[in-house]
């Protein structure tokens, strides 16, 4: 039984403990992440010159004052999944990728999915989906008028799959809504007239 519940400061703790202990364990080269990648600015300096303390401690900030959000995946009390799912304009990386704002329809309502992520011993069993349907119905009912993602083209092992494959997204009624050089922007709409 997996239940899926959005990060909060209250479970600040299950998020630290996953991504100590889990997120990362068969991918040690993405320990320090604690997937803060899109929140962090790049302007303020590069990602590679930070470590796992400052990305750990930054993330631990955001989700204090709420602009860290997401999902946690719980099967048994412990984490096994995240999805990191936000308004578009809230990942400072984002902002600087001219490529994603392109023909953007003006006042439209955007959420964005960037990260999931499940333990290596729960993959393959929908947790992805699950967590992705959540996403989708939140951020419908916060009347937004688009979810989307960023598939890769090329991701052909389990950590270049971070973003989600494009079969899930298809699956759960996204569409391409652009072909980039690396990547498809998917899309599904969230509000009928968007």
């Amino acid at each position: 039984m997996v239940t899926i519940t959005p990060l909060s400061p209250a479970l600040a703790g299950s998020f630290f403990s996953f991504f100590d202990l889990v997120a990362f364990s068969d991918n040690p080269e993405w320990q320090k992440c604690y997937c803060y990648f899109y929140h962090h600015d790049p302007v303020t300096g590069d990602w590679e010159a930070r470590s796992g303390a400052e990305n750990r401690a930054a993330a631990g900030r955001d989700i204090f004052s709420g602009t860290l959000k997401g999902y946690l995946a719980f099967s048994d009390g412990e984490v096994v999944g995240w999805c990191n799912a936000n308004d578009k304009k809230s990942y400072p990386l984002l902002c600087t990728e001219r490529e994603l704002w392109e023909g953007e329809p003006g006042g439209a309502r955007v959420s964005a999915i960037v990260c999931f992520l499940v333990s290596p011993g729960n993959r393959r069993q929908g947790i992805a989906r699950l967590l992705l349907d959540a996403a989708c119905a939140d951020y419908s009912s916060c009347a937004y008028d688009f979810i989307e993602a960023y598939p890769r083209k090329d991701a052909r092992t389990t950590a270049s799959q971070y973003h989600g494959p494009l079969s899930l997204y298809e699956a759960a009624g996204f569409a391409v809504h652009r072909e980039l050089d690396t990547y498809w922007i998917v899309r599904k709409t969230l509000r009928q007239g968007a």
